[in-house]
């Protein structure tokens, strides 16, 4: 970004000029795009234009813009391609509409056409709509690089109708997400780490992640009640905001750390390789809480909360039909030897994180009677 290399003591904040949330947002889309440019280029998940196509053409009616459906992983290729019509098109705006793959390979494609971008989210389930991050992986769904877009996207449009009829596990996993942001950005603070923007991280961002987090807490239960109904309730929209606006402008402008670093080396377990991006980090949540020493009450309150809204609390509960010593050390190698990110700290050792997980699952045991451990 062109924030690098500047000093880190003056401190910087970014985020999108405007987020727009609520029942119907995406009638607002035109115009937003019409203020911006005048030939916006959307970029649409294909699996969502049955949902939102005719609805797109005619909120789009009489405005030149071209539409080309998304599906796929989120490859240099996918991002090349793409782009390639993009530039056909003479496009001057790049719009994503959909998941996060969708979002990513539009910010993929305005990072290379030089073009401003606007997210549209149709589900909660990460926080990337207001970041600058694009996640690049191989065909293997292995990450291999993280891109960023020179500014922060122009503007977020989340219909909070179309969210609210997605099935529950994507706002799940957006919780998941989430709920690490205020830890993760607490270790950074308290490390000496930075933020995506290369810089200590001002007093703001410190609240935003408390917030995420007290209204996650608060309303995480009820709105998963309300999630795929279709009907956006106030507990619903709360933790939407949490989940994309409040946790995305978090890691920004606070840091990431080990809940996220450890994904490196759960990606890598093929029995778990595939479970939701915002599944392995709550895991990494509770990792991170056992490797920073917290007390037993306060771990037991999360693992508990975890239990109650479907969030995994041990590596079974992930997916694996085992747990030994030889998969533990695997993965905390894996963690640790993964390049790291100029905003993602993870201070902590192999050896320490072994401890870590071992005592998650030991926990996990305690509290379950589970007998998954070889």
């Amino acid at each position: 970004m062109t924030d690098a290399g500047v000093d880190p003591n003056v401190r910087v904040f970014g985020s999108p000029p405007r987020y727009y949330q609520g029942p119907g947002a995406l009638d607002r889309l035109p115009a937003i795009c019409a203020a911006l440019a005048a030939r916006p280029f959307l970029v649409v998940d294909a699996d969502l234009l049955g949902i939102v196509g005719a609805r797109l053409d005619s909120l789009f009616a009489g405005i030149t813009h071209a539409v080309a459906p998304f599906r796929g992983e989120v490859t240099v290729a996918a991002m090349d391609g793409v782009t390639e019509m993009a530039r056909a098109a003479r496009a001057d705006l790049v719009v994503g509409i959909g998941g996060g793959k969708a979002l990513d390979v539009g910010k993929g494609c305005a990072r290379r056409t030089g073009q401003r971008f606007v997210s549209v989210p149709t589900v909660a389930s990460n926080d990337s709509p207001t970041s600058v991050a694009v996640a690049v992986y191989d065909d293997n769904h292995r990450m291999i690089a993280v891109e960023a877009l020179e500014r922060s996207p122009e503007a977020v449009v989340v219909d909070t109708t179309l969210i609210a009829g997605a099935p529950a596990d994507f706002l799940r996993a957006g919780i998941g997400d989430a709920i690490a942001k205020k830890f993760e950005g607490e270790a950074s603070l308290r490390h000496g780490g930075v933020n995506a923007y290369h810089s200590y991280q001002l007093r703001t961002a410190g609240y935003i992640v408390d917030g995420c987090y007290r209204t996650i807490r608060e309303c995480g239960v009820e709105a998963l009640a309300a999630a795929g109904s279709g009907t956006p309730t106030p507990a619903l929209e709360a933790v939407v905001e949490a989940n994309i606006l409040m946790a995305g402008l978090g890691f920004e402008n606070m840091g990431l750390g080990l809940a996220h670093g450890i994904t490196r080396g759960l990606v890598r377990v093929p029995a778990i390789e595939r479970a939701p991006h915002g599944y392995h980090v709550a895991y990494g949540t509770l990792v991170l809480l056992a490797a920073e020493g917290r007390d037993d009450t306060f771990i037991n309150d999360m693992m508990e909360f975890f239990g109650q809204i479907g969030l995994p609390r041990s590596l079974t509960e992930l997916g694996l039909d085992q747990v030994s010593d030889d998969i533990v050390r695997e993965i905390a190698a894996n963690t640790t030897q993964a390049p790291a990110g100029s905003y993602l700290l993870v201070p902590v050792g192999e050896a320490e994180l072994v401890v870590a997980i071992a005592a998650v699952e030991h926990r996990f045991d305690q509290l379950s009677g589970s007998k998954a451990h070889a």
